[in-house]
């Protein structure tokens, strides 16, 4: 048996040494710390794709109450399916965009929210506003359909202002990417 183990051990080694020294024969250093350093690059680019939370989207609120479409500054609104976070329309900036002196956060999280108006689905892009104090104004968390936050994609507690510069919170705006298309993939 020892033998056996052996030979196989020497086999296992032969191959190895055969596949490494074909592999630097065929490819130079500077070509493996080249693939190195774009495999780097291209995972460092992954915390700035957006993440998709349509599994959260809801039609009603986490109290069971309808989600309505006529007062964008109340938490039910229906924009606010799965919104966390102090609203900027109340603190000078707009449902859209950030207040002057805030910017954008590079990433963000999606969420599904159906329109109780027209009926349809439509996919909403949470965006913190990045570099101010925290707003004080009014705070919205519908963590309905919420994951645990080692599941960074279907979580929204986090700071995602960390992608920027100024990586203070200020608010969160709700913005339409488009419409959810009924239409079978495939």
């Amino acid at each position: 048996m020892k033998r056996l183990l052996d030979a196989l051990t020497a086999r296992t080694d032969a191959g190895a040494e055969r596949m490494v020294r074909r592999t630097a024969q065929r490819y130079s250093r500077r070509s493996f710390i080249g693939r190195a350093a774009l495999f780097m690059a291209g995972t460092a680019l992954l915390p700035v794709l957006p993440f998709d939370q349509g599994g959260r989207a809801i039609a009603a609120t986490p109290n069971g109450g309808k989600l309505q479409d006529d007062d964008p500054l109340a938490c039910d609104y229906w924009r606010y399916c799965a919104i966390d976070g102090n609203l900027c329309n109340d603190c000078g900036g707009t449902l859209t965009s950030c207040p002057p002196g805030a910017e954008a956060s590079k990433v963000s999280w999606v969420g599904t929210c159906r329109n109780p108006t027209d009926g349809k689905d439509y996919v909403v892009s949470y965006n913190d506003c990045c570099g101010k104090a925290a707003c004080t104004g009014t705070e919205c968390v519908n963590s309905a359909r919420e994951r645990p936050g080692y599941q960074m994609s279907l979580h929204n507690d986090i700071n995602w202002c960390m992608a920027n510069k100024s990586m203070g919170y200020h608010c969160t705006v709700a913005v339409l990417v488009g419409q959810v298309d009924d239409a079978p993939a495939g």
